[in-house]
C-alpha cells in the first residue's frame, strides 16, 4: 500500500509519503508560501524521488478540518482529483487530532488548539489508549474563555498548536497546564493516526468529501440572513 499525507491548514504545509507503514519521505515547510502552488510541487518531487509513478498510488490521506479555508479547499481539492483520476482510497483526517499526535504521553489529556480570532480557537480533547489516540470531547468552534473541557484539576493537561497568545487565559483556568514545543502539524503521523476511527472525519465517497470547517462560511452566514426560513442543505450533488 503506497499512500500520500498531507496538511495544508494553515500556514505551515506537511506532506508525506509513504510505503506500506514506512516513511519514504516528507517535505514541510512553514513559510507564507501559497499551497496553491507548493503542495502538487511536493507531492510531485516524493513520487519522483521514491522511482515511483502516481499510478504507484494507493491511497491519499488529507487533513479535512478544522483551519484555514482557503488552506482546507486547497487540500481536500487535491486530495480528491488525485483520487478520482488515480483510482486511490480517500481518507479525511481531523487536523485537531493531527497537532495532538505531536503529544505522546500515556495518563494525560492532549488539547489542540488553532486560532480562530477574535478570541475564538477550533479545540478538542484527546488522550493516548492503548497506542492509540482517542478523541474524547468532540472538536469545535469556541471561545477561549469557554475552555477547558471539563478538565480536573489533577489530570496532567499539555495543549499543542496555537496555545502561544492564550498562554495567560489558559493558565488562570488550568493552573497545571504544559505547552508542547512541537505546534506544527506533521504529515509524518497520519498513517498511525487513521488507525483510530474516532479521529477520523470520513473516509466516504470521493463526490461528498468536503472540508469540514466547524462553523459557517461568511458566505453562509450572509445566505442564511438573507434567507432565515431556509434550512440548511448540503448542495453538493449526489453521485448514484
Amino acid at each position: 500500500m503506497k499512500t500520500i499525507a498531507f496538511d495544508t491548514s494553515n500556514q505551515p504545509m506537511s506532506v508525506a509519503l509513504f510505503d506500506a507503514d514506512r516513511l519514504v519521505g516528507e517535505i514541510e515547510t512553514n513559510l507564507a508560501k501559497n499551497h496553491s502552488e507548493q503542495l502538487l510541487l511536493s507531492i510531485d518531487e516524493l513520487v519522483k524521488s521514491a522511482g515511483w509513478q502516481p499510478s504507484d498510488l494507493n491511497r491519499v490521506i488529507t487533513s479535512q478540518g478544522p483551519g484555514s479555508y482557503t488552506g482546507l479547499r486547497i487540500a481536500v481539492t487535491t486530495a480528491k482529483t488525485l483520487a478520482f483520476s488515480l483510482h486511490l482510497e480517500l481518507i479525511g483526517l481531523s487536523g485537531l487530532a493531527l497537532l495532538a499526535g505531536n503529544v505522546i504521553a500515556n495518563d494525560t489529556i492532549v488539547i489542540p488548539l488553532m486560532d480562530a480570532r477574535n478570541d475564538n480557537v477550533y479545540a478538542g480533547q484527546y488522550r493516548w489508549r492503548d497506542g492509540k489516540l482517542v478523541n474524547v470531547v468532540a472538536d469545535q468552534h469556541t471561545s477561549i474563555y469557554d475552555l477547558p473541557m471539563a478538565v480536573n484539576s489533577q489530570e496532567r493537561v499539555i495543549y499543542v498548536g496555537d496555545w502561544e497568545k492564550y498562554e495567560a487565559v489558559i493558565k488562570a483556568q488550568v493552573p497545571q497546564a504544559e505547552f508542547s514545543k512541537d505546534n506544527v502539524p506533521h504529515a509524518r503521523h497520519m498513517l498511525t493516526l487513521i488507525a483510530d476511527e474516532s479521529v477520523l472525519r470520513t473516509n466516504e465517497a470521493i463526490h461528498q468529501f468536503n472540508p469540514q470547517y466547524l462553523r459557517v462560511t461568511q458566505a453562509e452566514a450572509e445566505w442564511q440572513a438573507a434567507h432565515p426560513n431556509v434550512g440548511r442543505q448540503n448542495y453538493v450533488e449526489k453521485v448514484k
